[in-house]
């Protein structure tokens, strides 16, 4: 009896964890270059924390990955399908920062150099356990088998010079403090990471400051780019990615600088209108939500001062 209860619940359970199939398929953007778009929506059980642009670069040399994702699962998905492009090698992998959506695929990468800034490194260690135990919590049996890897290497901000591509690597902070740029003058393709959102609301959970931010967007906006690759949603070859994020980092700036001065609780600002603007972006009063309790507290407290001084 007990063998035939074995074979019925495997039966049940298997045709489940089948469908955990990321279905990647790799959409060339420019000459050598692939791009993986995730969707614009947030974590959920459906799309297996599948909301991130990935990236990779066939080098004469061999693959260049730009990021991972969010699970074990899709990093294996993600070299089975570089695989169907190419028979070249993976050559290195570099992340752009330590976010659950971009790296929690490095266990796939583990006979490559995996890449990053070295604070890249460093918050990941830090937050990285805390960041996949969430995953789990959100996305639930695609997040099977996944473990935290650490970048081996740290790369410097510089150009690196990969099978006949020149990639630039800029050294940024906006979104968390230390956020890796990856121009490919060869092609022009700018890899923006998630410095750069488009249509898709931006996440501050480690930003150390709106003005920082919007201070890299002018030095990425400067670079001779042809092609934009946002960290989450579509790909873009004029400046829009850039005006969309100068007016929404302005507009929360504003709404948080004007709450500051009025004394508003946190509360008041989650429900502040959205403008019209904004209304085709994702998720935008979810992340403004998350936005206020990420970043009010420190415009709170420039306006406060003690009465002894």
């Amino acid at each position: 009896m007990r063998p035939l209860i074995l074979t019925l619940l495997l039966c049940f359970a298997l045709p489940a964890w089948a469908e955990l199939d990321y279905r990647l398929e790799p959409r060339q953007i420019a000459e050598d270059t692939w791009l993986l778009e995730g969707s614009t929506d947030n974590f959920a059980q459906a799309n297996g924390g599948n909301i991130v642009n990935i990236g990779f670069i066939v080098t004469g040399a061999g693959v260049v990955v730009i990021d991972t994702g969010p699970s074990r699962r899709y990093g294996e998905a993600l070299r089975q399908a570089i695989a169907r492009v190419t028979d070249k090698p993976v050559e290195r992998v570099l992340l752009t920062h330590h976010h659950p959506d971009h790296v929690l695929g490095n266990q796939a990468f583990t006979d490559v150099p995996i890449q990053a800034l070295a604070g890249t490194t460093e918050l990941l260690r830090q937050q990285g356990n805390a960041m996949a135990d969430n995953m789990y919590r959100l996305v639930g049996d695609w997040m099977r088998g996944t473990e935290v890897v650490l970048p081996g290497e740290t790369v410097e901000p510089g150009v690196l010079e990969v099978g006949g591509h020149r990639l630039r690597l800029l050294g940024l902070g906006g979104h968390t403090g230390a956020d890796l740029a990856i121009l490919d003058e060869t092609t022009g393709v700018l890899f923006a990471g998630d410095l750069v959102f488009y249509q898709r609301a931006l996440t501050t959970p480690n930003s150390p400051g709106l003005d920082v931010w919007l201070d890299d967007l002018k030095t990425l906006e400067q670079l001779p780019w042809t092609l934009i690759v946002p960290g989450h949603g579509p790909v873009a070859r004029n400046d829009a990615p850039f005006a969309q994020m100068r007016d929404y980092l302005g507009w929360l700036d504003s709404v948080m600088r004007q709450g500051a001065q009025k004394g508003a609780d946190m509360n008041e600002l989650m429900q502040v209108p959205i403008p019209e603007r904004f209304a085709g972006v994702s998720l935008t009063r979810y992340e403004l939500i998350r936005s206020v309790s990420h970043l009010y507290p420190r415009y709170a407290a420039e306006r406060l001062r003690r009465v002894d001084r």
